[in-house]
């Protein structure tokens, strides 16, 4: 007989399904719609539409697109076996009351705290949930926006939702209003099964978009995606498509709004983390239009408008102001074309003038012409002011 002592029993492994069961069960208490589990293997046919729109351009400077990485899970941790794909609900959020003119638009999903900590928290206590379920630390890579990583595409190979039309990752019974994080892990799970394409004839998405951003179904154009234009963007917005910005001011839910799988019986629900800030929903358009860098920085803290700067935020409230034909905003617009230190946004800002038009507009504009030392914002101007003075009249 040996003298050792026995060794302790190790821990029975539960079964891989229902490893994936209790992941799902800890998912609901946390608030996530949905959780899917894919392999981490390339997506090679996301792969291909993605390379296809660099080349034809229609990523416009969204250089970072062409990462390796955001099509091949494995180049994102050593050792990647299965994604964890989660699904947090984002609404839909407010919007801005009928008749309410100069209030602007913020698309649903940046109303509230920025989504990026919490879906991050949530991901961590799934992936060390996992840890204590298989009896090993867990290798893993969480990636919310924070890692160039498909999570669309990989939300689809795991089952959890099919791909609309707009490109959007719709989730049945919950829609296209979800916000989407992914775990990369070191752990063998069992993958979903991917579904069957939802949208059937359907169009609503591609025909409703103000700026004609969809080339056909799944392809889009991003330099004319107003969620591109307006955050992801520090130039001017070619002028053809500032009309169908509105009263937009950071993103856009036309697409989403426009979708039947968002317009069921039951109501859609919203993490209580995202819940709409009453400076966000709706935005005050005459105080961003004119914003500081101390206001730009108290409006945008834990939000997701930090994705966009101050200039950018001022320039896409001034578009919407000249949107709004209320010539209430040609105060606030007419010292944000004297005052403000970004050539950028003094452009719009004398577009959105020559939009509205009448005599203060008129001597706001002259000013800019006469005393901008830039050629940019002279340029517009001069434009701007043949089309305020015809309507000084109005």
């Amino acid at each position: 007989m040996s003298d050792e002592p026995p060794r302790p029993a190790r821990p029975a492994r539960a079964p891989a399904h229902a490893v994936v069961a209790e992941l799902e069960r800890l998912a609901a208490s946390l608030g996530l719609v949905r959780l899917g589990v894919t392999t981490a293997d390339p997506l090679p046919d996301a792969q291909a539409r993605l390379a296809r729109m660099i080349a034809d351009g229609r990523h416009g400077s969204l250089d970072w697109l062409a990462s390796d990485a955001r099509t091949d899970p494995r180049l994102l941790l050593e050792g990647a076996r299965s994604v964890l794909v989660a699904a947090l609900p984002c609404g839909p959020g407010a919007s801005p009351g009928a008749g309410d003119q100069l209030a602007g638009e913020v698309a649903s999903y940046a109303q509230g705290a920025d989504y990026r900590p919490a879906l991050k928290a949530k991901l961590e206590a799934l992936v060390a949930r996992l840890g204590e379920v298989v009896g090993r630390p867990v290798r893993a890579r969480l990636c919310v926006d924070t890692a160039p990583l498909m999570e669309r595409a990989l939300a689809v190979r795991s089952g959890i939702a099919f791909a609309g039309k707009s490109t959007f990752a719709i989730v049945p019974g919950v829609g296209t209003w979800v916000l989407l994080g992914a775990a990369v892990v070191d752990v063998a799970l069992p993958a979903g099964i991917p579904l069957e394409d939802g949208c059937g004839g359907c169009r609503a998405c591609l025909d409703a978009c103000p700026t004609s951003a969809f080339v056909d179904a799944h392809v889009l154009d991003a330099r004319r995606c107003i969620s591109y234009l307006t955050i992801e963007t520090d130039v001017p917005v070619p002028e053809p498509l500032r009309e169908g910005i509105g009263l937009r001011a950071f993103g856009c839910d036309e697409c989403q709004r426009v979708c039947p799988y968002n317009h069921g019986a039951a109501p859609r629900s919203r993490a209580p983390e995202l819940a709409p800030r009453p400076a966000l929903a709706p935005l005050d358009l005459l105080a961003t239009v004119e914003l500081g860098a101390a206001g730009y920085r108290k409006l945008v803290k834990r939000t997701s408008l930090r994705r966009a700067s101050r200039a950018a935020l001022a320039r896409n409230a001034a578009i919407a102001l000249g949107n709004t034909g209320d010539r209430r905003g040609v105060p606030a617009l007419a010292r944000a074309l004297a005052l403000d230190p970004k050539p950028l946004v003094r452009r719009h800002a004398a577009w959105a003038l020559g939009r509205l038009g009448g005599p203060d507009a008129v001597l706001a504009l002259e000013a800019a012409l006469r005393d901008d030392a830039d050629p940019a914002v002279r340029h517009e101007a001069k434009r701007a002011l043949a089309a305020a003075s015809s309507a000084a009249v109005g």
